[in-house]
């Protein structure tokens, strides 16, 4: 069952599904397991960086899930490890990771610099996904509306 999906910058799709494993399909539409994670983790949320590794969340209900970080070559590894349900991502420009979780029971956005340093960057309950606008505005999604903050950040493009 299909979860979360990404593109990377030569146009390859990759699925994620509830069995931890993402497949890769090329623009030729072959399809092959690019990555597996853990079978208890399922890939919901994913999110290509500015180096072309691939980022995967999975929520549990645990207050210390992790963002995996999955190189272009297939190799599985953690980014970060001490988020409440991470969920939605995206990349800004200078390749700051931007996630909707809890961190130290401060649910809303959180921002990671390259280092992998995170600080509370919005703050807010029940946000589930985001993306950058044009205009430097980032777009949050919950379970049942769609906000704007004018949030000064340009957003990563794939081109």
């Amino acid at each position: 069952m299909a979860t979360g999906i990404a593109f990377d910058r030569e146009e390859n799709l990759y699925v994620g599904d509830r069995s931890g494993t993402i497949f890769k399909i090329s623009r030729s539409r072959q399809i092959y397991v690019f990555a597996t994670l853990e079978p208890s983790i399922a890939a919901y949320h994913m999110a290509f960086g500015p180096d072309g590794d691939l980022f995967v969340t999975g929520p549990t209900t645990s207050s210390f899930d992790s963002i995996h970080l999955i190189s272009k070559t297939g190799e599985v590894g953690t980014f970060y490890r001490g988020l409440g349900r991470p969920q939605g991502m995206a990349f800004d420009k200078p390749g700051n990771l931007y996630v909707a979780g809890s961190l130290r029971g401060r649910r809303g956005v959180i921002r990671f610099d390259r280092s992998g340093k995170p600080e509370q960057f919005v703050s807010g309950p029940g946000i589930v996904g985001m993306a950058f606008a044009p205009g430097g505005a980032l777009v949050l999604a919950t379970h049942n509306a769609l906000f704007r903050v004018d949030a000064g950040v340009t957003g990563l493009s794939l081109y």
